[in-house]
């Protein structure tokens, strides 16, 4: 079986977010995929196989399948518009969140994905405990999202990771108004066995959601403020769904010599 490693949302290889491509004939036991998943030890392992009608594509972080993913949902679409169908500009993915539709535009890879309703929650003992500074607002939607009063605060904090475990949702995001983007954001992941998502695509389907709001704009440059970094584009629709926008860079081939 062969795999890919991709770096997401950026141009440049060893930076943005990496994820490992897996495109399969058919299935091989979700026990063996959550293996592979764990030897890689990335945010995420996508595994692919064709069907009639575009591809299923499934998630796993080193700890669990997940409902949605957009770094590696970016990195399936460029390995499969670049190497299986060089000629498409347009691919389609059945996943646990429905049709993912990913367009080829220029040199970046543009995703469609569903939003989120988002609603405020009191800023509690545990968020800053968790976060070492006190969010100025916090909102929850599919994950948890922390708002603090400056950019510098959302780059230089070293969260507990343990007590992030009892701080509400999947993720917690914790952001900020950017200088030099809309918003500066950093996503954490514990329950998942993450401790940092590089550049979490499905959490700006929340993040950009909230800073359109707040911002009254349409049109969100994000950017992930992790050691790797990236730029996310994303588009709001106004229909429950967002265009989120990156590029990749190829890292890696290499042939799975284990059996699946």
């Amino acid at each position: 079986m062969r795999q890919y490693i991709v770096d997401a949302f950026t141009s440049e290889p060893f930076t943005g977010n990496p994820a490992a491509v897996c495109v399969m004939e058919s299935w091989p036991a979700e026990e063996s995929m959550m293996k592979l998943a764990m030897e890689n030890n990335l945010s995420e392992t996508a595994y692919i196989v064709k069907e009639e009608q575009g591809y299923h594509l499934r998630w796993f972080t080193p700890a669990t399948e997940v409902e949605l993913c957009g770094h590696a949902t970016l990195a399936s679409a460029f390995v499969i518009l670049n190497y299986y169908e060089p000629e498409s500009d347009e691919v389609r993915f059945n996943t646990m969140s429905g049709v993912l539709t990913v367009k080829r535009c220029g040199t970046k890879y543009e995703m469609d994905f569903p939003t989120y309703d988002l609603k405020e929650i009191p800023v509690t003992d545990d968020m800053e405990k968790a976060f070492g500074v006190r969010p100025v607002k916090a909102v929850f939607g599919m994950d948890l999202i922390c708002v603090f009063e400056t950019e510098e605060q959302v780059r230089d904090m070293q969260p507990d990771q343990a007590m992030l475990m009892n701080v509400e949702g999947r993720l917690q995001n914790a952001t900020a108004r950017g200088k030099d983007a809309d918003c500066v954001s950093r996503s954490f992941a514990p329950k998942l066995g993450i401790a940092e998502d590089p550049v979490c695509g499905s959490a700006h389907c929340q993040l950009a959601d909230y800073w359109s709001k707040e911002l009254g704009k349409d049109s969100i440059h994000a950017y992930q403020a992790s050691k790797r970094g990236g730029h996310l584009y994303c588009e709001m629709q106004g229909n429950g769904r967002i265009k989120i926008s990156g590029e990749a860079a190829l890292v890696a081939v290499s042939e799975i010599a284990a059996a699946l």
